[in-house]
This record gives structure tokens, sequence and C-alpha cells, in this order.
């Protein structure tokens, strides 16, 4: 019996009868982290780090049934062997191994090997088969350190403000938005947040992370009291009512799609900057050949591409279908197939 097998609810250990991040309801679900493509409601049982829980309650609701370990804990399943480790992508976020009859399988679920100050670092933990992400999985994606991207982000906003504009950035609310908030100069001036930004902090900030003061962007508000900030929205907010109440703004995306050529045009910003919660493609292959894993699953991304590079360097890979999207919800469809095909 193998110790992974891939259903149509999602990725199923078959011996402990669990389900990791399944998309359709399950009766007992393991969780790597609290986005919605990998934490969705309709499950039984949950469980997840001890960090990610209070999101993935605020999200699905407290009424959800959950457990939370701690990162390295073990906790065995009908012989099978599960912890939870660092996956370096968003607070709490984590890699699920499992073990059985001296057999080790790692699910890494999304992850980054970036340090930000903020998330806990991720750790390598080697395997015989390991479930790899390809969000960016491609040599053109490099990212910079993140202090040089913190220097572009506070540039930009000093610009603006010596030119009479707000500041208007986006990033997802889970993750991004406060990876952006820690890249910020409080110094520069005052930092406000769309409802959905500020309502994370809110619970991130009740579970004792700290985080730089934000002020929630409210009705009562009026233009004058922006001068001179910034203001931190999801990125589907920028070009609504919501992101015109503003005034005159000069308005900025940070993803890892930021490095396409394009990508700022089709999202009709200003500036773009390089920031993302996903490994680069050195990082991508370096914690492969970390793990030592023999076998190695490709998930959503460039996966045929990625699989094809991997098996070109003597690795076994396989593409797996998934309805995870990493960084993909942010990005055009046909700006991937265009970069697929060059």
């Amino acid at each position: 019996m193998p110790i992974l097998e891939f259903k149509t609810k999602g990725l199923y250990c078959p011996q402990a009868d669990v389900y990791i991040d399944p998309w359709r309801p399950v009766q007992r679900a393991l969780i790597t982290h609290g986005h919605a493509d990998h934490s969705r409601w309709g499950h039984e049982h949950y469980l997840c780090t001890h960090a990610a829980k209070p999101v993935i309650q605020y999200r699905l609701g407290q009424a959800i049934n959950i457990q939370s370990v701690a990162f390295g804990e073990s906790v065995t399943i009908n012989g099978v062997k599960f912890s939870f480790h660092p996956a370096g992508h968003i607070i709490g976020s984590a890699q699920i191994r499992m073990e059985y009859k001296g057999e080790v399988c790692v699910v890494s679920g999304d992850y980054k090997t970036q340090e930000d100050g903020l998330t806990e670092s991720f750790e390598i933990v080697k395997c015989h088969t390991f479930v790899t992400e390809s969000t960016f999985g491609l040599p053109i994606y490099q990212w910079e350190e993140q202090a040089k991207v913190a220097r572009d982000i506070n540039e930009w906003w000093l610009k603006n403000q010596k030119e009479g504009k707000i500041s208007l950035i986006g990033g997802y609310a889970l993750g991004k938005a406060q990876r952006i908030l820690m890249c910020l100069d409080p110094s520069i001036g005052q930092i406000f947040t769309h409802g959905a930004v500020e309502n994370v902090n809110e619970v991130l900030r009740h579970q004792g992370v700290r985080l730089p003061k934000t002020t929630r962007v409210t009705m009562q508000q009026k233009k004058a009291d922006f001068t001179g900030g910034i203001v931190i929205a999801t990125p589907s907010a920028l070009q609504t009512t919501w992101g015109r109440k503003f005034g005159e703004v000069s308005t900025a995306i940070a993803s890892g799609w930021m490095s396409l050529r394009g990508a700022r045009r089709r999202r009709s910003v200003d500036r773009g900057f390089v920031l993302s919660d996903h490994a680069d493609w050195e990082g991508l292959n370096k914690v492969i050949s970390a793990t030592g894993a023999e076998q190695v699953f490709v998930t959503h991304g460039y996966t045929n591409i990625f699989k094809k590079w991997l098996n070109g360097q003597g690795i076994s890979a396989e593409e797996v279908k998934t309805e995870y999207e990493g960084e993909l919800s942010e990005i055009n469809e046909s700006t991937l197939e265009e970069v697929e095909q060059e």
C-alpha cells in the first residue's frame, strides 16, 4: 500500500485514512496553512499547527472541529507517524511529514526559503518522497533580498508623498499584506489598511505576532486624513470605488509575478514590487536536492516544465493535478501561457 495517493478529493494517506489539504469535504483533514485553496470548509475534523489555527478558525468559523500541534510534535494515526515542520510560507504554515514502516513522505504545501523576519524559517525535512509546488518553477524567477525590496517600496512612498499622492499597494490579506507591512518605515507616515487586511492583522496580533501600528480604513474618514500615508489593500480593491476614495493615488502590487514583462500593465498599476511568499527557482531546486527525495510529485504552477527539468537532472518526477493556486490567482492566465511558450 503506498503511503500517499492522489484522489479526487485531494492528497490521501490510505493507511491513516486522512487527507492533506483536501479540496472536497472529508472526515479527517491535515491542513498545511490557512489560505483558502488549502484550508476549506466542510471537513469533520481538522489538524494543523498551533500558529495556523487562529486564522483558520477566523476564516472557517469558530465552530469547526479543529485540533493543533506544535512544530515537530508527532501524532500517530493507525501506525502512521505525522509531524508538522515549518514551510516558511506564511505564519503557521507547515510541511507535513508522514512515516510508515520506514517510508517517509513529505507534503510541502506552499513554501519559501527566503527569510522575512515574520514567518517561521523553512526547515529541510529528509524524505523518500517529496510533494512540491512549482508556482515559480522557471529560471527567470530569482528573488532579490527583502531589504532591497523594502527600500524600493519606501522610496516609492516618499516620492508619492512629495508629489501629494497617496500610496496604495496591493497584496493578499493573509501573508503578503503582513510582509509588506514589515517592509514599511513607519517614520515616513501613517499606515492604513483595508478591512480584510486589518481583520487578519487583528487575529495575528491576538496570538502574539508583533506587527507595526496600522489604522483601518473606514467610511468616516476623509481624503485629508490619508495625506502622506500608505494604504495596504487586497489587489482586487485597487481599481474599485473603494480604491478611488483616496483621491490622487499611485498604485502598486507586491507579487512574484511582477518580475514578468507586462504583468504590471495587465494589472493597471503604476509600480510592481517583486515580493513572493513562494520559493523562487533556486529555492525550489535547493530544497528538492536537500531532501534527498528519490521521487518528487510536482503540483500547481509550471508543473510540466518543472517536472521535465527535474527528470533531466536525474530526479524521478511526476506532475500531479490539484486545485491549489499559490499566487496563480494574482495573475492573468494568458500571461502564464505566454511565458511557457517563450
